[in-house]
């Protein structure tokens, strides 16, 4: 597993496979947040799988498709509620850009954007297309 810190509680990751999910229990985390939709996958990987092995491991599992440029205010809303004090969470989608994005947008206004884009950088992913969005959505909050 490829593992990348974005704070003290949440790491995003490529994707994962169900036999993967006991380790991450393992090391911690207690909730599983897949961004990636079932039309992307096979069955063998799709949420319904996925949410059955996150619950077999004792883990919380969010479903929050996130279609490649369709984010929403919705699901900004709800990946922010789901990485909220839950404990260590990890989510995932096929490279782990997308939850980079909805972790972003979700710190816009709340986190300086120079920082948010740092750390965005250190885990190797550039959001610098999205940060006319972090901007805007920052104004809004202040």
């Amino acid at each position: 597993m490829d593992l990348r810190q974005l704070s003290a509680t949440l790491a995003v990751s490529p994707q994962i496979l169900p036999e993967d999910i006991p380790a991450l229990a393992e090391a911690g985390f207690k909730v599983l947040i897949n961004n990636r939709p079932d039309e992307e996958v096979t069955a063998d990987i799709d949420h319904d799988v996925m949410a059955e092995a996150a619950a077999k491991a004792g883990m919380a599992y969010q479903y929050l498709p996130f279609h490649p440029g369709q984010v929403t205010p919705q699901l900004i809303s709800d990946f922010a509620t789901a990485t909220a004090g839950q404990g260590p969470v990890i989510a995932y989608c096929r490279s782990g850009n997308r939850c980079t994005v909805l972790w972003a947008l979700a710190q816009a206004g709340k986190l300086p954007e120079d920082e948010i884009m740092q750390v965005a950088d250190k885990a190797g992913y550039d959001l610098s297309g999205v940060r006319p969005l972090i901007t805007s959505l920052a104004s809004r909050k202040g």
